[in-house]
C-alpha cells in the first residue's frame, strides 16, 4: 500500500478513537448527576420492619408531598455553619437534600413550599405581606393556580406553625400573620412558645403513622424539607430542628428515636413515644394529616381503619380503668342498704 494511503487510514482510525472517547466521556458526564441525588427509598436501611397494611395509603400521601431542595427559594432559616456537634455531623444521610424528581412532577407543591418560607420570613421580621409579592413568587406561568397554591400555603402555616393569615387592608390587599389557638385534643404543650412545637409534633406523628408506624430519619427530613425545615439549619420558629426532634421531643417521650437494627452503617428511625401513645389518638393525627393534604380521613381507608381500631382499643381501656372505681363507689351504698334492711 502506498505511504499516502497508509497515513490517511491511520488518521481515520485516530479520529474514530477520539470520537469514541468523547462519546464515552459525554455519557459518563450525563450519568454523573444521577448518582448525586439518590432517592430516600434507595437509601432505606436494611433490616427495617415490613410496613403495616396502611402502606398503600402512605405511598399515596408520600406521592402528594413532593419535597424540594433547600435552595429552591427564600428561607427564614439562617445557616448554622460551624454550629454542628459530633451528633449532627454523624448523621450524613439525613443532611443530604432530598430527591428533586417528585418536585419536577409537581411544581405547584414547590411553589407552596416557597410561599411558606416567604411567609415565615415576613412573620419573623414583622413585615406586612402584599398580594403582589405573593403573586410574584408563584410567577406568571402558574398565575391561574395562585388561589390553590396560596390556600395550600395558608393551610400549612396554620397546621404546622400555628399562624393564620389575616387581611388587614382590603383595598391594598395587605395581610399579616397572627397566632392561632392550640389544636383541639392535643394538650401536650400548653405555653405559647411551645404551641408551634406541638403542631409540628402532630405532623411528625402523622409521617410515622403513614409509614407503617415507623419512619426512617431520611423519610422524616424529606417531609420536613417541604416546610423549609432542614437538619443543621436554624429555623426562625423551631430553633435547631435536629435537637428538637432527636432530643427535646424524645426526652419528653413523645418520640422514640433509635438506631436501625442490623444496619451496616449507623442509621436511625422514629416511632411514637409512650407519652404520644397515651395522650394522642391515631384518628386525631390522621385528621391533621388529611387536612394537610386537603383531604378527609376516610379518603385513606387503610389508615382510617387502623385509626378506628385504635379508637376502639382506647375506649375499651377507659372502660376497664373506670370499672374498679365504679365498683368501689357502689360498695358503700350496698353496705348501707344491707345494714338498713337489718335494723
Amino acid at each position: 500500500m502506498p505511504r499516502r494511503h497508509k497515513s490517511k487510514s491511520h488518521a481515520r482510525r485516530k479520529r474514530h478513537e477520539v470520537q469514541g472517547d468523547t462519546q464515552e466521556a459525554q455519557a459518563s458526564a450525563a450519568a454523573a448527576p444521577k448518582e448525586e441525588c439518590p432517592s430516600s427509598h434507595s437509601s432505606a436501611p436494611q433490616g427495617s420492619p415490613a410496613s403495616s397494611p396502611a402502606a398503600g395509603d402512605g405511598q399515596e400521601l408520600q406521592g402528594a408531598m413532593a419535597p424540594s431542595s433547600p435552595d429552591a427559594g427564600p428561607s427564614c432559616a439562617g445557616s448554622d455553619e460551624g454550629a454542628q456537634g459530633p451528633e449532627e455531623a454523624s448523621a450524613g444521610a439525613s443532611q443530604a437534600a432530598p430527591s428533586t424528581q417528585s418536585t419536577r412532577k409537581d411544581p405547584l407543591a414547590r411553589k407552596a413550599r416557597i410561599l411558606v418560607e416567604f411567609l415565615l420570613e415576613k412573620y419573623t421580621k414583622q413585615e406586612p405581606i402584599t398580594q403582589n409579592a405573593l403573586m410574584k413568587i408563584v410567577s406568571r406561568k402558574y398565575r391561574q393556580h395562585f388561589p390553590e397554591v396560596l390556600s395550600t400555603a395558608r393551610e400549612r402555616m396554620e397546621l404546622v406553625f400555628g399562624l393564620e393569615m389575616k387581611e388587614v387592608d382590603r383595598r391594598g390587599n395587605i395581610y399579616t400573620l397572627i397566632r392561632k389557638l392550640n389544636l383541639g385534643g392535643n394538650d401536650c404543650q400548653r405555653d405559647e412558645g411551645a404551641l408551634p412545637k406541638s403542631r409540628l409534633l402532630m405532623v411528625l406523628l402523622g409521617v410515622i403513622f403513614m409509614n407503617g408506624n415507623l419512619a426512617t430519619e431520611e423519610e422524616i427530613w424529606e417531609f420536613l424539607s417541604m416546610l423549609g425545615i432542614y437538619a443543621g439549619r436554624r429555623h426562625c420558629i423551631f430553633g435547631e430542628p435536629r435537637r428538637l426532634i432527636t432530643k427535646d421531643l424524645v426526652q419528653k417521650e413523645y418520640l422514640n428515636y433509635r438506631q436501625v437494627p442490623n444496619s451496616d452503617l449507623p442509621r436511625y428511625e422514629f416511632l411514637w413515644g409512650p407519652r404520644a401513645c397515651a395522650e394522642i389518638s391515631k384518628m386525631k393525627v390522621l385528621e391533621v394529616l388529611a387536612k394537610f393534604h386537603g383531604r378527609v380521613p376516610s379518603s385513606f381507608p387503610d389508615l382510617y381503619d387502623e385509626a378506628l381500631r385504635d379508637q376502639a382499643e382506647r375506649a375499651g381501656r377507659r372502660r376497664a380503668a373506670r370499672a374498679p372505681t365504679m365498683a368501689e363507689a357502689s360498695a358503700p351504698s350496698r353496705a348501707k342498704s344491707y345494714s338498713s334492711s337489718h335494723i
